[in-house]
């Protein structure tokens, strides 16, 4: 979820949600030791529980990396072995990484070593003709072995040339059956799937099976996809956040943001979707695309767009 899920992106989910486990962007190990460290591991308190995504392949990188994500208060770090874009692949990060196991392995075993708290691995199905169920299967293993005990699947393979970004998360077909077989195998391990789960209801089908399901674009895109989550998931009973409370709520975080010195746009561009299915949601969309991203503007233009929708309501 690379410029996805940053930090407003993650408090605007966490209204939804109290319970679901949010995700960093991937934030290579070159960012957090030469970059901005704070731009990238900054959050809000309410966004526990939250595991920060690392990308990276250097075992010494990695483990300094996940003492500093420690020390900022995360509750896992998630090694990113999914991601197959060809900038990733220069620096041997991603999905590419699907290919050396041992390597894999020997990082795991450091970082579980070096902290306390989970460390967990995401990764494809397989990577071009890496691509059985032989490998996968020996991927896991190897890799469970050094001490991670939760994967998540991205239940598609990659393929590294040839496919963008986009279209490795398009084309390649979705194959659960795979990653379902691969709990029947380790049933021992905490098998997550990931790819392509847009409903509730497709969630709950996959628990019957699986250990977890991670939603990721959809919740971007249609955001109140989450609202149910705490009670059919996670047996919550307290009535989920409608709309317009959220609306509100998010309102009142970005006066502090703009406040401290942030623009709007950085964060109101996360909510686009948030009348999804909705009467009027286009005007919506359209009313924050055309004043959020002006100079000097502040949270008020997030009531006028939900005004302006309601005039079509």
């Amino acid at each position: 979820m690379m410029d996805w899920s940053d930090r407003h992106c993650r408090y605007f989910w966490r209204l939804f949600t109290r319970h679901a486990l949010l995700y960093t962007e991937m934030i290579t190990c070159g960012a957090i030791l030469q970059g901005d460290r704070k731009r990238f591991l900054q959050y809000h308190s309410a966004e526990h529980p939250i595991a920060a995504q690392l990308g990276g392949s250097d075992a010494k990188q990695l483990v300094e990396c996940c003492k500093i994500i420690e020390d900022w208060g995360y509750d896992e770090i998630n090694l990113n072995c999914g991601c197959p874009s060809d900038r990733v692949q220069t620096g041997k990060i991603g999905a590419c990484l699907m290919a050396e196991p041992g390597l894999v392995a020997d990082c795991i075993e450091q970082m579980v070593t070096a902290v306390s708290i989970p460390i967990t691995v995401k990764h494809r199905l397989g990577i071009d003709e890496l691509d059985s169920d032989e490998h996968l299967h020996h991927f896991v293993a190897k890799v469970a072995s050094a001490g991670c005990k939760r994967f998540i699947v991205h239940a598609r393979k990659a393929l590294l040339s040839g496919l963008s970004p986009k279209q490795n998360r398009e084309i390649p077909p979705l194959q659960y059956e795979r990653v379902i077989n691969l709990k029947r195998t380790f049933p021992e391990l905490n098998i997550i799937l990931n790819g392509g789960v847009k409903t509730l209801a497709d969630a709950e089908a996959l628990l019957k099976k699986i250990d977890g399901v991670m939603i990721g674009r959809e919740a971007y895109s249609n955001p109140y996809v989450l609202a149910e989550v705490d009670s059919r998931i996670f047996g919550d009973d307290r009535s989920p956040t409608d709309r317009d409370h959220a609306l509100d709520r998010f309102m009142e975080y970005c006066a502090a943001e703009i406040a401290a010195g942030n623009r709007l746009h950085h964060m109101s561009r996360h909510i686009l979707g948030l009348y999804a299915g909705e009467p009027g949601a286009r005007h919506f969309r359209r009313y924050l695309g055309e004043f959020a991203g002006k100079d000097h503007v502040d949270e008020k233009v997030l009531y006028n767009a939900r005004q302006n929708m309601n005039k079509y309501r």
